[in-house]
């Protein structure tokens, strides 16, 4: 049985840490995808019993044996998606400082030592993946298929800035009524998935919006403008493989390269590349905002 006594009865945090955010997460799934799928899960090794949370160890042991068939992304959790009875899936979330790591390996063959910090394996035979996280806000968990959308983790979760269904419209629904600063609604998961700090200040930028203003004010053309900013900030950032300040790395341990481009996020009294009027930066529920204090209204 899949299904824990945790997964059927507990709570989880509605938040998680905020970073690594939705293209670092895609950028490490598109690295992890083709080491992974159509490979048999051989050997699980466990070095703790939990990380974030409890992991349910049955579970997990019950992945061994099995195929992998896709490795998806659902907001900022890895899906490994395996066959059999139940078509388990294993959610993996980095939390702030999590590495999933995916190394070449002789098969049969001795495997590496373990790293500082590094608390589980899957050994896929010619594949290891390793996951190392010295903060241990990570989390492993297990779910049947038919069931994920339903999972605590998953079940309240907005949807994704890329998919067809994000659009100007659907974001001026949301945000009538609301009071909100504009940042904050696009980092609410409820509202919409994947977008944390970094990548909201950017946006917000790119569509020349304040940050700070109430989501309620803003106008159709504002929102149209915000959607296709959010589209397009997440998508340079995918392509550049993400934004690498301190921990993230991808599964080869290679750096992202998109805080070349950041226009405002760690830029607090550079001038702004749109309007040169400063960037300003201020603390907004203990996260720190940037926007230009020129050409943002």
């Amino acid at each position: 049985m899949l299904a824990t006594p945790r997964l059927q009865g507990s709570t989880f945090p509605a938040i998680l840490p905020p970073v690594p955010e939705l293209p670092e997460v895609e950028t490490v799934r598109a690295g992890a995808e083709p080491h992974l799928v159509g490979r048999r899960l051989l050997h699980v090794h466990l070095q703790r019993p939990d990380l974030r949370w409890p992991i349910p160890v049955a579970a997990v042991q019950g992945l061994v044996g099995r195929r992998c068939t896709a490795v998806a992304r659902r907001s900022k959790y890895l899906l490994l998606h395996f066959d059999g009875s139940g078509q388990p899936v294993a959610l993996v979330h980095l939390g702030m400082t999590g590495r999933f790591l995916v190394e070449p390996c002789a098969e049969p063959g001795p495997r590496p030592e373990y790293r500082n910090h590094e608390h589980w394996r899957f050994d896929f035979g010619d594949r290891l993946v390793r996951f190392v996280d010295p903060r241990r806000f990570g989390a492993l968990d297990v779910a049947a298929g038919a069931r994920l959308a339903t999972h605590p983790l998953l079940a309240k979760l907005g949807p994704e800035p890329l998919a067809a269904d994000f659009d100007g419209a659907f974001l001026h629904r949301a945000t009538r009524g609301r009071r909100v600063a504009t940042k904050q609604l696009l980092m609410d998961s409820q509202v919409l998935v994947g977008v944390g700090n970094i990548y909201a200040s950017e946006a917000c930028w790119r569509a020349g919006v304040r940050p700070g203003r109430a989501a309620g004010s803003l106008t159709k053309a504002e929102c149209a403008a915000l959607a296709n900013a959010i589209r397009a900030v997440l998508q340079a950032a995918i392509a550049a493989g993400g934004t690498s300040f301190r921990d993230y790395v991808g599964v080869a341990e290679d750096a992202g390269f998109f805080a070349r481009e950041l226009a405002v996020y760690e830029r607090a009294g550079a001038p702004c590349r749109r309007c040169a009027a400063p960037i300003r930066r201020a603390i907004h529920g203990n996260r720190s905002t940037y926007w230009c204090s020129g050409c943002q209204r």
